[in-house]
């Protein structure tokens, strides 16, 4: 069974983040999921941005790898949206990343190193029509193209957050169709 660190979205630690998380628990994964938001949610992605901002990227950004700091052994490192950010560091960074799961976003892999790690498998998942997903497709694709053991899922619909089960944008359909694989891929491991 795989340790997970898992990042929550901009919206925050929300009750669909939670029930994902309880997921992979129940197949006997450990699944850390810190709230970088100290219990706030927001029910908008205008208001959760307009949170992070004023907190400072930088400092959310430090409690995610403070996280992750506290953690050892193998870990999957996994994001949603804004997690992405901090998930792709630390998949890109750290001696001990087992595998990524990048969900709903991806940077360009430029941004932590010279290339995609060949031994840290990555699953990336995005809807085809998400205005903030389309603005780093190019980088999905990217990195899928160059990594040995990348896979990039594309589901149709124009959602972004569609996973959270907690939140209006959830699309059951295509839910359950990234809860198989990304337990899939974590039983690869």
């Amino acid at each position: 069974m795989a340790q997970i660190l898992l990042i929550h979205h901009i919206q925050g630690l929300t009750d669909g983040v939670r029930s994902f998380a309880d997921e992979l628990r129940q197949d006997g994964h450990t699944v850390v999921v810190p709230d970088l938001f100290e219990g706030r949610t927001f029910s908008s992605i205008e208001d959760g941005f307009a949170f992070a901002t004023e907190t400072g990227f930088d400092v959310l950004r430090e409690r995610g790898l403070a996280a992750a700091a506290e953690l050892s052994g193998p870990t999957v490192f996994a994001g949603f949206s804004f997690g992405v950010t901090i998930a792709q560091e630390l998949a890109q960074t750290r001696a001990d990343a087992a595998g990524a799961l990048l969900m709903y976003s991806c940077l360009p892999v430029s941004e932590y190193g010279e290339q995609w790690p060949d031994a840290v498998p990555v699953q990336i998942h995005g809807k085809s029509g998400d205005e903030f997903f389309a603005e780093d497709l190019e980088y999905a694709e990217a990195l899928a193209a160059s990594a040995p053991r990348a896979e990039l899922f594309l589901y149709p619909g124009d959602q972004h957050l569609f996973a959270d089960s907690s939140l209006p944008a959830y699309d059951p359909e295509a839910a359950v169709l990234l809860l198989e694989r990304v337990r899939a891929f974590l039983a690869a491991l």
